[in-house]
């Protein structure tokens, strides 16, 4: 097994000045490509360098072009500048190629009227499900190398795949970011989540679809994240995703990220565009 990627050092960038980074996308977050969440999340960190605001409240992007495994050009632009609040367009391209467009609003926490009716799901925490390395049989296929980076607790789990039949379209997993689980930058934290909200898309529709075996793929079109609390210091989270409509081409998920603790740190989705697979010569 490759070493695995640290989240904070594999989304760093540099500083060129005039509101312009430049990053390296690394091969160890590879789903088919790069893991959409794992290129929004340059842009997050993008802008938190850029904000005089400490802490994200909203992420929205295009998924534009297919990143390569290579370096990427982030550009951001300040669009409002507040005493509460700043948004900021940010932009990523590589080789002058477009990849994604993302706009960021960060603010500076401020009184307000506060309420919480949010209300967790019913499913076991953490220290209550096995690793999924001991569900796997030894001769398991050695999954993309994205999975290297987390520890994974699934809530439900499926000894057999393909399943026999329909599933409902929700996946849930405890997760855990490895080498390093929590970071005390709040922008890099906020990364973990735009990449959990981004993550459960595909196996959602999977849980549904994937007794069929079904030959399409689904490219990301776009992703939102409201964050609303930072998750620091948190070393689990519940990846709560579902996608309960499939239909013209396109499928919509949600997800929402929880603490151990009941506590609901992000919420998000985006709609994915079916494309078929060329069939086996």
């Amino acid at each position: 097994m490759s070493a695995v990627g640290d989240l904070a050092d594999d989304t760093a960038l540099e500083d060129l000045g005039g509101g312009r980074y430049r990053g390296k996308v690394s091969e160890e977050w590879e789903i088919w490509g790069p893991m959409g969440g794992y290129v929004a999340a340059f842009a997050v960190r993008a802008a938190g360098l850029s904000s005089p605001q400490p802490f994200p409240a909203a992420f929205s992007c295009h998924y534009l072009g297919v990143a390569k495994f290579a370096a990427v050009d982030v550009a951001v632009e300040s669009r409002r500048n507040g005493r509460a609040a700043t948004s900021q367009r940010v932009e990523i391209s590589q080789n002058g190629r477009a990849v994604l467009d993302a706009m960021v609003w960060s603010h500076d926490p401020c009184d307000g009227l506060e309420h919480d009716e949010t209300e967790p799901p019913g499913v076991p925490g953490p220290d209550e499900l096995p690793d999924i390395t001991e569900l796997l049989p030894e001769n398991a296929p050695r999954p993309y190398r994205f999975w290297e980076n987390l520890r994974v607790k699934p809530v439900r789990f499926e000894p057999v795949w393909p399943p026999d039949g329909p599933r409902p379209a929700i996946w849930q997993e405890w997760l855990r970011f490895v080498p390093t689980a929590t970071f005390a930058d709040p922008w890099v934290d906020a990364a973990r989540l735009v990449i959990l909200v981004d993550l459960p898309s595909w196996p959602s529709v999977q849980a549904h679809h994937g007794w069929r075996q079904a030959p399409f793929i689904a490219p990301t079109l776009d992703l939102h994240v409201a964050f609303h609390s930072p998750a620091l210091g948190e070393e689990w989270l519940l990846c709560d995703g579902a996608a309960p409509l499939s239909a013209r081409g396109l499928f919509g998920w949600t997800a929402r990220v929880w603490s151990p603790g009941g506590a609901l740190h992000a919420s998000g989705g985006g709609q994915c565009l079916y494309r078929a697979l060329a069939p086996a010569p």
